[in-house]
């Protein structure tokens, strides 16, 4: 990272609940969709598809790919900016999201770390509404697979 780009958005949250699970909500479309985007399409391998998709305003889809998978611990793929920010982020994807679960006293801490971001006013401005996004569907996880554990 150079000395001027601008740091990653960092978000965490902590899950109660058995690492596979949460790790299955990042890569099971199924469960995707049910927090996080309107549409998904993920393969859950190395080199598959990470796509996520949004009918909201504004509608995109990320035609992102699978960077990092290992069971229990971690997922990371790339990602592609809605049109407001596409022309400064894509293409080729200019940042990837990296997700890493950690045991902690409390239960899992999901941590979400979305990098590349470059400088100037452009990326400040995509770079706020990706933090946004992220803090508000990360925010989501949680409710979401208590309710799938629980009833």
């Amino acid at each position: 990272m150079l000395s001027d780009d601008l740091d990653p958005i960092l978000i965490q949250v902590t899950v109660p609940l058995p690492l596979a699970m949460i790790l299955s909500a990042f890569t099971d479309a199924n469960h995707l969709t049910q927090w996080m985007c309107d549409g998904a399409h993920v393969r859950a391998e190395v080199g598959g598809p990470y796509e996520v998709s949004w009918t909201g305003e504004p509608a995109f889809t990320s035609h992102g790919v699978i960077t990092e998978l290992h069971p229990e611990l971690d997922v990371g793929f790339t990602w592609e900016a809605p049109a407001p920010y596409g022309s400064v982020m894509n293409p080729p994807p200019a940042t990837k999201v990296y997700i890493r679960l950690q045991d902690s006293p409390e239960g899992v801490d999901v941590t979400l770390e979305h990098s590349g971001w470059k400088s100037g006013p452009e990326w400040e401005e995509a770079r706020s509404w990706h933090f946004q996004l992220w803090d508000d569907r990360l925010h989501r996880l949680r409710p979401y697979l208590m309710k799938v554990a629980y009833g």
